[in-house]
């Protein structure tokens, strides 16, 4: 029991940090600080950018990227962030290892989530290395929310109140057919919507690692236009080849507007999917102990939406477009709750078989 509850401690604190590490990406990204250290792990070689600084022949070695103390602090911040939850990570996978035998939690379970920050890590190299790839800065903001994810699951997984949703989910058995099958509906659509607010979340990415967020500086048109003129031939190819510096975009202006519009028209498609996802809890009598959940979904949507608009409305302050950020995060823990509430009944297999054994409710 000692175990879980350090376990579920450092969940809790795995979360909190992994929040902060996708914010501090994005503001490092949005400050143009991605380069701010040309080199990985280090910074020019050094633990920290002081040492960089008091050694001209580090910088030497990069001639062609100049040392920006200040950009360089927030790219090794980052860092020494990221590397902090890798090592929580670690010592939860310690953990429930040497308590396999109680089963605390699930061994596969947290060998994955180790697994995606390792990867995640290598995105962070590769990042750095292949001087800002658009795919690969996307694809490290989505192992990051993986990651948060992950975290969130296990968090949930382990909290103290789960049995009281796991008797609830045995109750939900017991409701009738017409009720039964609008929870199966529910299901559903909680991971149409899931699906689609992960693809919302690429696309919110490839915009940001293409510079292409102020390619549509007007709402609710662009470039004043209801369908502008795009370049989709262009907009849209993952693989250019390496030895390209894609810091500040290589893509034409046509191509950044294709980008762009196309994340706009996923955010409707992501708004109509959680909006039928929402609704379908709330109309569900069974699923009363959802609608927590549910409600903050929604909330999520409106304070995720009402940044975006704010942002485009205000011509993209910095501080905004770093919220837009933390707003998917928490659109992600939101729509991972409400998802995880949801599958209680599916996943758990009777009451009999966890009632006095708390390892059983693990991920």
């Amino acid at each position: 029991m000692q175990t879980l509850i350090w376990i579920r401690r450092l969940a809790l604190a795995g979360v909190l940090l992994c929040l902060i590490v996708v914010v501090l990406g994005a503001y490092v990204r949005l400050t143009a600080a991605g380069l701010g250290c040309p080199d990985w792990p280090g910074c020019y070689g050094h633990l920290t950018p002081i040492g960089a600084a008091e050694n001209p022949a580090a910088q030497a070695a990069f001639p062609n990227v100049p040392l920006d103390i200040g950009k360089a602090w927030r790219e090794m911040i980052h860092r020494y962030a990221a590397s902090t939850l890798g090592l929580i990570i670690v010592v939860i996978t310690a953990l429930t290892i040497a308590a396999r035998n109680a089963r605390p939690v699930r061994v596969p379970f947290v060998l994955v989530l180790l697994g995606t920050v390792v990867f995640q890590g290598i995105l962070g190299m590769l990042t750095v290395t292949w001087q800002l790839k658009p795919l690969i800065v996307t694809l490290h903001l989505l192992f990051g929310l993986t990651t948060l994810g992950l975290l969130w699951w296990l968090w949930l997984s382990v909290r103290p109140s789960r049995l009281a949703t796991v008797r609830t989910a045995v109750r939900e058995r017991s409701a009738p057919l017409h009720e039964t099958r609008r929870i199966g509906t529910a299901r559903r659509m909680a991971l149409v919507a899931f699906v689609a607010l992960g693809l919302q979340i690429a696309l919110g990415g490839w915009t940001s690692s293409n510079y292409a967020a102020v390619a549509c500086p007007d709402f609710p048109k662009c470039q004043n236009a209801w369908w502008p003129d795009t370049d989709y031939e262009d907009a849209f190819v993952l693989w250019r080849g390496l030895g390209i510096n894609y810091e500040g975009g290589v893509l034409d202006h046509p191509a950044r507007v294709a980008i762009h519009f196309t994340h706009r028209l996923g955010a409707i498609v992501a708004t109509l999917a959680i909006v039928l996802a929402v609704w379908s809890v709330w109309r569900t009598q069974a699923l009363s102990r959802a609608r927590p959940a549910a409600i903050a979904l929604a909330a999520a949507l409106v304070l995720q939406l009402a940044i975006a608009i704010a942002m485009v409305l205000r011509a993209f302050p910095l501080w905004l477009a770093t919220a837009h950020n933390a707003g998917a995060a928490l659109l992600v823990l939101a729509m991972i709750a409400l998802y995880r509430s949801l599958s209680e009944s599916a996943a758990v297999p009777a009451m009999d078989t966890v009632s006095a054994v708390p390892g059983r409710l693990a991920p």
